[in-house]
Order: structure tokens, then sequence, then C-alpha cells
């Protein structure tokens, strides 16, 4: 995104604590319009603390919210109707059908009875729930609950989307017609998203990344760059003479053998590359893997002691 593009999520020196655990502790970042931004971490980070008063679900202790252009502080009930969620526990209904759990959604935001329907209609569409509308939420199963829960997030049309860990556990069918669907809205809509994840091929498609961990960010940046900075390459050796060995040994490189083959780590790509020259002749079979954000989120978990990365 261009740095002169609107920001519509400011958070600044954002504080929460439970007693003595920082859950939140001093964290700033904004989010752009249009921009799909990943919030990531391990479990107990401080990811969904963070949204939950993004929401107005928790009160903060210190530091400013501020949503399209909007202090949570002073003007909150502006900024409800601007967000859509989808918790990583659901929060519909189970007595209800479906369709009555989008029109009890719906009247919370005094949508007509035409702007409900319109939705709908566009929602069934595109998460495939014309079968379903009917039932009651008790019948479904978790997938097809999982659709219902991001159709009750946009049935009121917001313009910014908060998914909290929202295809854990889905199908890839189910997950391939979620992200159609946002990234359709993202691209005729201008949505925002706000994702927190644990699949990190989810994580790649952000066009900004933070990583907190203990309640501090960590890291911060484009995909591209975090992985250039943390995510090493890798030669992968299939088929090789065992002399190889030996001299794989005496390089220096960080690597491991399995029965199926060696691994080496790549900080130096000119290195590599004389060493592959070199051995030519005793590798017959290789390719190279590149750094993923598997391995910057790995890497980026680190402990915090004051503010200092050990």
């Amino acid at each position: 995104m261009k740095k002169d593009d609107k920001r519509i999520i400011q958070i600044e020196h954002l504080k929460k604590y439970f007693k003595d655990v920082k859950a939140v502790d001093d964290i700033s970042f904004e989010v752009r319009e249009g921009e799909l931004f990943a919030f990531l971490g391990l479990n107990g980070a401080g990811k969904s603390t963070t949204i939950n008063i993004i929401c107005d679900v928790l009160s903060k202790d210190s530091g400013k919210v501020i949503i399209g252009g909007h202090s949570i502080d002073e003007n909150v009930d502006s900024i409800k109707p601007m967000i859509g969620v989808v918790f990583q526990q659901s929060v519909l209904d189970n007595k209800l059908s479906v369709l009555d759990n989008l029109k009890y959604r719906a009247d919370m935001y005094d949508l007509t009875k035409e702007e409900f329907y319109q939705n709908l209609k566009f929602l069934t569409e595109k998460l495939e729930l014309s079968d379903i509308l009917k039932k009651t939420l008790n019948k479904l199963s978790g997938g097809q609950k999982r659709r219902i829960d991001i159709a009750r997030a946009l049935i009121h049309k917001p313009k910014i989307l908060i998914l909290d860990e929202p295809t854990t556990g889905l199908d890839p069918k189910t997950r391939l017609l979620v992200w159609d669907l946002i990234n359709d809205l993202r691209k005729k809509e201008n949505l925002t998203v706000l994702l927190t994840t644990h699949y990190m091929e989810e994580a790649s498609e952000a066009d900004y990344i933070v990583i907190i961990d203990n309640g501090k960010i960590v890291a911060s940046d484009t995909p591209i760059n975090l992985k250039e900075k943390f995510a090493n390459d890798f030669i992968r050796i299939y088929k090789y003479k065992q002399n190889l060995l030996e001299n794989i040994k005496n390089s220096g490189f960080l690597y491991k053998i399995s029965s199926k083959n060696i691994e080496i780590e790549v900080d130096n790509m000119k290195k590599i590359k004389d060493f592959i020259v070199k051995n030519a002749d005793l590798i017959e079979d290789f390719e190279v893997i590149k750094g993923k954000m598997d391995n910057v989120f790995f890497k980026c978990n680190w402990q915090t002691t004051e503010g200092v990365l050990i």
C-alpha cells in the first residue's frame, strides 16, 4: 500500500494487563483502507485481546484506538456499524434458523427489508447458503456454521472485516469459498480485512503483517520483506554420491540429513552456488526451496524483556 493511503485503523501505545499478565503491552500499528492486514502470533500472544478492544468487547487500560477517524473513547456508536467480526468461537444462536440468525443481526443495524434481502442474496450466492437458510443451526456442520458466521459479519456491509482465525478446521472447498468472497469484496467494495490465522499461506497473501509475542510487536513489514529478513532459502539434495556428505560437513553450512534427502540452509546464495558448482559431479538431483512465512513466524516468536528481543 502507498504511504499516503487512508488509515482506517490506528492503534497507539495500547495496553491491557490482567494482574501480572501483560496481554497487550504498549503496541502501535495502523491498517490502511482496503488492506489485507495479517496480525500473527502464538495462542495467548495478545491478538484476540487486541481485537476485543477494537470491537469494544473489552476495555483497554491505556492508549488510543481510532477507527475511521473516530476515537473508541469518544464515539464508539459511530464505530460499531463500520466493523464486522468473525470471532474464534461462533456467536450464532443454535436454536434459530440460518435466516433468523441473519435477520436478527441485520435488525441491530436497522437495515431495511430491501437492504437485508439484497445483501442476503449476494452472500447466499457467494457462500452457497441457499439449501440451508431454513435449517436451524444445531443441524449444520462446523463448516456450514462458519460460513454463516462470515455471512453474519458481512450482512450490514461493514467497511472493516475482522477475521479471528476464520478458516481453522475448514475443508479446502469452504476455505476457497470464503477467500473468493473476501477478495471479491476487497476488489469491489474496498473492504479492509484484519486477519489472524495460523495458516501461513493465508498470511503470505497479506499486504502487511504484524507479529506479536507476549503482548509486544516483534516484527512488522510486508511478507516479502519479512521473508528476506528472517526466512533463509534451502537447497534440498535428493540424489548424491556418498562423498558429498563429508564435503557438506566441512562446508560450515547448517544442514540436516534424512532418509530421503539432505537439506542445506542458505544464508549466502553465492557461497551455496559455488558449493553446488564445485560438487556438481557428486550431485544428481536437487532443488531450491524458497523461504516461507512459516520460517518467519517461528523465528519472530522470541521472548521479550523490557522491549528488547532476546
